[in-house]
């Protein structure tokens, strides 16, 4: 069936921005708000959540009433406000005793909902319309965010409902856009508008967590939510007025811009682009090595992915001892840093391509390389450098801003290699990879939840599990795990720490409560 074809207008503002433009950064703003919406409440649930009412619990407060840490086994920083001149650390108390399994399960409890709507939201954009499911998207974390105080309230049940509610609505975000862009992104410039649109992710999450931290610490957690979702839905309005599902049906384009999209788009498709919604052709998609190589990828980049977007503030917070504002500045630094790095590779990768320097697979694996190795090394050297503040927000810095890669990498690759299919494509292995987002929350709150666990385990467990890359006999990029068991970090730590014994005493002992922590763990 053919698309009815409205007449092109053009308008003021295309005559300043083209209209692709307009929808990639409108895209990348949606992609911010429900970014931003969902690692609000990692911020949060730092002041949310009343501390001293669970270490009384769990038996691990003095009767002073201050948390006491073992100076062997956690980092102790003198300017922060953890700690004082006359007695144990303190910290900012909120109204939940929410222990730690059950803070891990209503943060991942936004994945619940995301995995499963995945593949339907991606169906839906190819057959029905990729802007109304982008805007339903926006509205719903909108209405969920705006509801979280009170559900908090009411019960934990209730807040993870609301997590759930907001996890369908990003679950369809990232196929929708898939589609919108398979639409409207000419070839020579599909880099540089994937990496514009997915990039909000980044800037939403740099502009959530200083928001988060800002308004938290002088308003309360409650106005994280109020305010947050409020100034969100100001861009479903804009987005009914300046957007279409494609450029013949939007009357504010330019007829020139118009015949540039699709004139590009046809000379990829060999001239011969359909307007009709044939059936998936799934035996393809699952015979396609591309395809898994672009699963895998995706699965893999998103283990490292969700644990820094998740529990970098926790990290920031409990081994670090950031205050709840230093906190969500430093937590916030690597993200912006990431946003600006993917504009920045995108825009080469592409200057390169069109200039015939490099083919669409070699800027592919290029940036896929990038968003792996180096966050790769940046996390193994984490586990290894002890309490040196400085060091480790460098470290975590650099890690995250390489994860940016993955925009134009293999988040790219859907369109390429099947545009009539990008959404359902991105859907199945988006589903695959939310799986990490499940179980990395669960499976650090089990971690947190023991006092003996200090920075080095909780940091190992962390990043150990994170990725490398192999490169087959046909190049082809393939992130594999690189688990490496409890036993074998044990035995190195014991030969690392029989060769430490000359060295100054802090690192004796740093080592020596590491050997008790993975020993404690074992048994």
């Amino acid at each position: 069936m053919t698309e009815q074809i409205i007449p092109a207008r053009g308008s003021f503002l295309n005559k300043i921005i083209p209209c692709r433009y307009i929808l990639a950064v409108l895209g990348s703003i949606a992609l911010a708000i429900i970014y931003g919406l969902k690692v609000n409440l990692s911020v949060a649930i730092v002041g949310m959540v009343n501390h001293t009412a669970l270490a009384l619990q769990e038996n691990k407060l003095p009767k002073n009433g201050s948390i006491a840490l073992d100076s062997d086994v956690v980092c102790i920083f003198n300017d922060t406000d953890t700690t004082n001149s006359s007695g144990p650390a303190t910290v900012e108390d909120g109204p939940f005793t929410w222990s730690s399994t059950l803070q891990g399960m209503i943060l991942s409890s936004y994945f619940w909902g995301y995995i499963v709507a995945q593949v339907p939201g991606g169906r839906i954009a190819e057959l029905i319309s990729a802007k109304w499911v982008m805007f339903f998207s926006v509205a719903i974390n909108v209405v969920c965010t705006i509801l979280t105080p009170l559900a908090a309230k009411w019960h934990y049940v209730a807040m993870i409902a609301m997590r759930i509610g907001e996890g369908i609505g990003g679950g369809v975000t990232f196929p929708a856009m898939h589609v919108m862009l398979a639409h409207w992104a000419p070839p020579a410039e599909r880099s540089v508008m994937s990496s514009i649109v997915y990039s909000g992710s980044a800037l939403g999450t740099v502009i959530s967590m200083l928001l988060a931290g800002v308004i938290a610490g002088s308003l309360g957690w409650e106005a994280v939510f109020y305010i947050m979702g409020g100034l969100s839905a100001l861009w479903l309005l804009l987005w009914i007025v300046l957007i279409a599902d494609s450029p013949e049906k939007l009357s504010l384009i330019s007829e020139e811009e118009r015949h540039l999209i699709v004139g590009a788009l046809n000379a990829e498709a060999g001239g011969n682009k359909k307007e009709e919604h044939p059936a998936v052709p799934w035996k393809s998609i699952f015979l396609s090595t591309a395809f898994w190589a672009i699963l895998v990828a995706h699965t893999c980049s998103n283990w490292g992915w969700y644990m820094v977007l998740i529990e970098l503030p926790l990290y920031m917070k409990m081994i670090l001892k950031f205050k709840i504002a230093e906190n969500a500045v430093l937590t916030a630094v690597p993200f912006l840093c990431m946003w600006l790095f993917s504009i920045l590779l995108s825009k080469t990768l592409d200057t390169m391509r069109s200039k015939h320097l490099i083919s669409t697979t070699f800027a592919r694996k290029t940036a896929t390389l990038i968003a792996s190795i180096i966050p790769t090394i940046c996390f193994v050297t984490l586990c290894y450098i002890g309490c040196q503040r400085s060091l480790s927000v460098f470290l975590m810095t650099l890690a995250v801003m390489s994860i940016g890669g993955m925009y134009c990498g293999f988040l790219s690759n859907h369109i390429d290699i099947a545009p009539n299919y990008a959404g359902t494509l991105m859907a199945i292995t988006n589903t695959v990879a939310t799986l990490p987002g499940i179980i990395v929350p669960v499976f650090v709150g089990g971690l947190t939840s023991h006092a003996s666990r200090s920075n080095n385990e909780i940091v190992e467990n962390h990043l150990l599990g994170y990725r490398g890359i192999v490169l087959d006999r046909n190049s082809n990029i393939r992130p594999v795990w690189i688990w490496r068991s409890a036993k074998m970090e044990q035995s190195k730590y014991q030969a690392e720490c029989r060769n430490s014994t000359a060295q100054v005493a802090p690192i004796s002992r740093f080592c020596e409560a590491r050997i008790r922590s993975h020993e404690e763990h074992l048994k």
